[in-house]
């Protein structure tokens, strides 16, 4: 099961209500200790530059904020039964503090964290893996919140290791193939 982000919160709830069904965990970025997910605020619908301003905080590098994903973002919040969904999910996110259900999951997790995330901080990393009895954090450089689509090599090679260490040879193969 791999989480990023509001992703990472919903795959940790579901682990813990479920932990019979998930035999290993990635979270990246993951939101369920400390929620930032906005930078303290929501997006204004009309105004394209504040969505531009969030998006960009998303990267290190900034030219990871193209103007085809501020366009899916900017859509986004204008599309109002979006918008209802991702802020119901947020606010379950900031309800629903994971810290407690944490050290009771006995599955393999993998962390994946940009060092520059600034919405899911390094601090945030190291909670997760002390929390997390079976955890390995793997940090990501020149990298903040999405380092999938900001490192996607690094990001797949730490992954497919980890995957083949963790649940065979088979597996690694489904990782390269789907990143």
């Amino acid at each position: 099961l791999l989480g990023n982000s509001l992703g990472g919160h919903v795959a940790l709830v579901y682990a813990s209500r479920h932990p019979e069904r998930v035999k290993a965990m990635v979270l990246t970025a993951s939101s369920g200790l400390y929620e930032n997910a906005f930078g303290g605020s929501f997006p204004r619908r009309e105004d394209k530059e504040f969505i531009r301003r969030k998006v960009a905080l998303t990267f290190h590098d900034p030219k990871f904020a193209t103007d085809e994903l501020v366009e899916e973002c900017y859509e986004t919040v204008n599309d109002k039964g979006r918008l209802i969904r991702i802020l119901s999910l947020a606010k379950s996110a900031i309800r629903h503090n994971m810290a407690k259900e944490l050290p009771k999951m006995t599955m393999p997790v993998c962390l994946i964290w940009g060092r520059q995330d600034t919405i899911t901080p390094p601090e945030v990393a190291e909670e997760f893996h002390a929390l997390l009895p079976h955890s390995e954090l793997h940090w990501i450089d020149a990298c903040a919140h999405a380092p999938m689509m900001e490192q996607p090599e690094q990001f797949n090679a730490l992954l497919g290791t980890w995957l083949e260490r963790t649940l065979g040879p088979s597996s690694a193969g489904h990782a390269h193939a789907a990143g």
